[in-house]
């Protein structure tokens, strides 16, 4: 359906985008220090920790993504399945973000499986939906983008709390049990509106063609452009998840930033990716997703092969590069959503289903790897070659660090930007996917029509 959302529903459906990001500072940067440092789990126990937790996504994504593309209920599809995650995130949420004083390993597994879960309980039906809200190129854009800019102002709220508690007078676990209160107390009323006022999408009753028939995965094993778009997701992914992880340790042994410096440098990357949404939407317009999500990338290369050069102390210059790969962050979170609804859609041409969930369940576990595999590399990397947290680091160590948190994810925005570029899907051939699909809907009526 070439669909242009009003503002109240894009709004309903946007906003609880905002909660569901607050986490996402607290558990993928601040977490993963707080249990390895504050907590003494140390870097490499947590680091496991972490990516055994998110291992278990492997099952989890592809079996909500097929129940929720496949299980009708008198409420859709997708809306049941996140209103019960909502409740269990919630639940983990606050348990992995105030745990009590002393800790071991299993509590930090337990929690975060369970908070993954609840995650993409409400994560991939929600994504799924959105991408089912408008089959026009461009409105996808706009749907993804609005989701993702609520996101970023979650994060920024999320990640600047802690600095206010900090400054206050509490602590660092004061702070991260605050971002926890705080999404529950915004996401509940958000997804409540948004379950209520969002409608669902018609589904295609449309019977499996023989390629659905004979193996349903091998469909979307063979649909090349997901393929392609997957890996460079997994990739970014990998890109972004590494300097995340080791960000607090950066300011703090590199570059000698304190608390309040920090919190301004987070604050000012999130909001840079919020600002520049709408750039990245006009650039996406004039050249089309795929090469405007690899300018972006290549904007952040720009920026990070001058880290290496900073000095101790020079906060300045390392402003600036917050705010050029926070721009590029935005089109990161806006643009590749949007490419693979389309992609989708030659997904639903040739087998004659709707698996959104399912696509995107493959996706949302892609980037969970990504980011799992980040601080399960990551921080052994640092063990590795004598770094330690909280303590006086020789030059060498403090070399790595800055070559870790730099130079990889140059490297490997590279290899994603040579994945994307020649991406097949564009705004023309989308047109066509969705005529076809539109004139296989009519014919599919008319025969409906003459039997009944």
């Amino acid at each position: 359906m070439d669909t242009t959302l009003d503002r109240r529903t894009l709004v309903a459906y946007a906003l609880p985008a905002l909660a569901l990001a607050m986490p996402t500072i607290p558990v993928y940067v601040f977490l993963p220090t707080f249990y390895a440092e504050t907590l003494g789990l140390g870097l490499t126990a947590t680091g496991a920790a972490l990516l055994m937790a998110r291992l278990f996504d492997v099952i989890t994504d592809p079996a909500v993504g097929y129940v929720s593309d496949r299980w009708r209920t008198p409420w859709g599809r997708r809306k049941p399945w996140i209103a019960i995650g909502g409740l269990i995130a919630a639940f983990a949420l606050v348990r992995l973000l105030q745990p009590p004083d002393v800790v071991e390993s299993g509590y930090l597994v337990l929690w975060a499986i369970v908070l993954y879960v609840g995650w993409t309980l409400v994560a991939v039906p929600y994504t799924a939906w959105g991408a089912e809200l408008s089959s026009d190129y461009d409105e996808r854009s706009r749907i993804t983008g609005s989701r993702e800019a609520a996101m970023i102002l979650g994060i920024l709220a999320a990640g600047s709390l802690p600095a206010v508690v900090t400054g206050l007078g509490g602590d660092e676990a004061l702070g991260l049990a605050a971002v926890a209160w705080l999404a529950v107390g915004i996401g509940g009323p958000a997804m409540v509106w948004m379950l209520w006022r969002v409608p669902e999408a018609a589904v295609s009753t449309a019977p499996a063609t023989p390629i659905l028939r004979r193996d349903g995965w091998r469909a979307a094993v063979e649909n090349r452009p997901f393929l392609r778009l997957l890996s460079a997701w997994f990739v970014n992914g990998l890109a972004n998840g590494v300097p995340a992880v080791v960000f607090p340790l950066y300011l703090q042994h590199a570059l000698g930033a304190g608390t309040v410096a920090s919190g301004v440098l987070i604050f000012v990357y999130f909001l840079s990716g919020v600002l520049a949404i709408p750039l990245w939407l006009k650039v996406s317009r004039r050249f089309g997703k795929h090469r405007a999500w690899c300018i972006a990338m290549a904007l952040a290369c720009a920026a990070f092969i001058w880290v290496p050069f900073l000095e101790y102390g020079q906060i300045g210059p390392f402003f600036v590069i917050c705010v050029v790969t926070g721009m590029a962050l935005g089109a990161d979170l806006a643009l590749p959503p949007a490419m693979q609804a389309d992609v989708i859609d030659l997904d639903e041409l040739r087998t004659g289903q709707q698996r959104a969930g399912l696509y995107f369940a493959l996706w949302s576990m892609s980037y969970k790897l990504a980011l799992a595999a980040a601080v399960g590399l990551a921080f052994p990397a640092l063990d590795l070659v004598g770094f330690q947290a909280g303590a006086s680091n020789p030059p060498g160590a403090i070399l790595a660090l800055t070559l870790i948190y730099a130079a990889a994810p140059t490297v490997l925005k590279l290899v994603a930007i040579a994945l994307v570029w020649h991406h097949p899907i564009t705004a023309h051939r989308q047109r066509i996917i969705r005529e076809r699909l539109s004139r296989r809907g009519r014919g599919r009526s008319r025969a409906q029509q003459r039997h009944a």
